[in-house]
């Protein structure tokens, strides 16, 4: 008869008095350290003090099925099992997942239907601005300096600026773009006014002044500091070209380059009675860029001194 036979015929006490000696094995392992038959006897001993007699074919069974695992708990294990175990601990995550599951909805929910649609709308903004609305600035600046200038040569300026600022927008360039409508507009600006160049005949300020050129220490420049006087007498701000940096820029005075001989009779005015009445330019006029000088001028500048 097999161990499971012999299980299986004895009576109910006799099987769970096995169950009794698999448990007493399970938790005194060195009961069967010295083989099966002296753990027999040392599993009957100790029944015997307890008041049991212990058939030894029982001994023998529980010692058996101890050895076969059986009337033991093994965990279940696999996917159906980790389920189970996550289910029985949600307690203790259920309410930071929620609190998380809320917090990624919302977050999710924001980026569909927040930043995603303000995004796309962004980008066709500035699509529509560079393929339309910044053009459409160009070519009206562009019409207004043709219709109104009196010389060629600033419908010329303002055709290479607009052609210059439309390439830009199609590069999808806005600096650039920018930039051709900030120098139309002055341009614009510049033919709409009517001032007169004078030079700056004020205590404090020198009305002339001299330098050696920046490579030729053998040479002079001549300059006298001017100005641009409206016809309701302010003094106005122009974009003014450095000859020595090249840089341009926006200035109440300037330093005109001229000959020596006007210099020297500017400086020589000045000393005669402290007033100059010697004058430079005649009024731009409408319509025009530059300034009729009525003195010999060599037509440089600079802004600094």
């Amino acid at each position: 008869m097999s161990v499971t036979e012999a299980a299986d015929a004895a009576p109910l006490n006799d099987a769970m008095l096995a169950m009794d000696v698999v448990d007493t094995l399970r938790h005194g392992a060195d009961l069967s350290a010295a083989g099966e038959t002296a753990t027999v006897e040392r599993l009957r001993a100790g029944y015997r003090q307890i008041g049991i007699e212990a058939p030894e074919s029982v001994l023998r069974i529980g010692i058996a099925a101890m050895a076969d695992g059986r009337f033991g708990y093994a965990p279940p294990t696999g996917a159906i099992a980790a389920l189970a175990r996550l289910y029985v601990s949600r307690t203790k995550w259920g309410r930071p997942a929620l609190v998380l599951g809320i917090v990624l909805a919302i977050a999710l929910g924001a980026y569909v239907f927040g930043y995603r649609p303000y995004s796309a709308s962004q980008a066709e903004a500035a699509r529509v601005e560079l393929t339309q609305t910044l053009p459409a600035q160009m070519d009206a600046l562009y019409q207004e300096i043709f219709n109104e200038t009196k010389v060629q040569a600033a419908a010329d300026s303002a055709a290479q600026l607009r052609s210059r600022g439309k390439d830009a927008a199609q590069r999808g360039d806005r600096a650039g773009a920018e930039d051709a409508i900030a120098q139309l507009t002055a341009l614009h600006d510049q033919l709409r006014s009517n001032y007169a160049v004078r030079i700056v005949d004020r205590d404090g300020v020198k009305p002339g002044f001299w330098t050696f050129p920046p490579n030729n220490t053998e040479a002079t420049n001549y300059y006298i500091v001017v100005e641009a006087i409206d016809t309701d007498g302010n003094a106005l701000k122009l974009p003014i070209a450095d000859e020595n940096s090249g840089a341009i820029k926006t200035v109440s005075q300037w330093g005109l380059k001229v000959p020596q001989s006007v210099y020297e009779a500017v400086m020589a005015d000045k000393q005669d009675d402290g007033t100059i009445q010697h004058y430079i330019g005649v009024f731009k006029q409408d319509g025009a860029i530059d300034t009729d000088y009525i003195t010999p001028v060599l037509g440089a500048a600079v802004t600094q001194w």
